[in-house]
């Protein structure tokens, strides 16, 4: 029997917070909706711009992890499967729709908004444009935060050793 791939990979903007539900039997399902751009110079040289609009799927952990750590307006890569679901409206119409059921995703922003705990380092953008960032730039700002963040743990006093009968449950 012939292979076949079902693959999509996308990088694009979130247009929505992630909603996160559980199934009846408590698996993860988060959902939003990714918005890619394309943009082309016809022959006249008029500039058109294109928008397209992605529903994405993501289960269990990772429907988890996109919940808290994306929101509106996000640049992300995501990849995963088409899938199509059909189903009956309570208005007795037959429903359709195709969604990318994700297997991965990558954040590709470094913003933060209050609260976030992620641990990407928060870049100014007086330092540098976004798009003149080269990634190892970026890779080296990482392992400068993540070497501070060790200095930081040997400066910490030492912590005193808890025996099992001092925890009180």
């Amino acid at each position: 029997m012939p292979k076949s791939l079902n693959r999509v990979q996308l990088i694009g903007n979130l247009t929505r917070d992630p909603e996160l539900r559980y199934t009846p039997s408590g698996t993860a399902v988060c959902s939003f909706s990714v918005a890619t751009n394309r943009s082309w110079t016809l022959d006249s040289g008029e500039k058109k711009d294109e928008t397209e609009f992605h529903r994405i799927v993501a289960w269990s952990k990772l429907a988890e992890i996109c919940s808290q750590f994306l929101t509106k307006g996000r640049k992300v890569f995501v990849e995963g499967r088409l899938t199509t679901r059909s189903w009956t409206a309570q208005d007795g119409t037959q429903k359709n729709t195709t969604e990318i059921v994700i297997s991965d995703m990558i954040l590709l922003d470094n913003r933060r908004t209050e609260g976030d705990q992620t641990s990407e380092p928060v870049v100014e953008e007086k330092e540098a444009p976004k798009k003149a960032r080269s990634t190892s730039s970026v890779q080296a700002k990482k392992e400068e935060s993540i070497q501070q963040a060790q200095d930081k743990q040997e400066e910490a006093p030492p912590v005193e050793d808890i025996a099992a009968d001092d925890i009180p449950f």
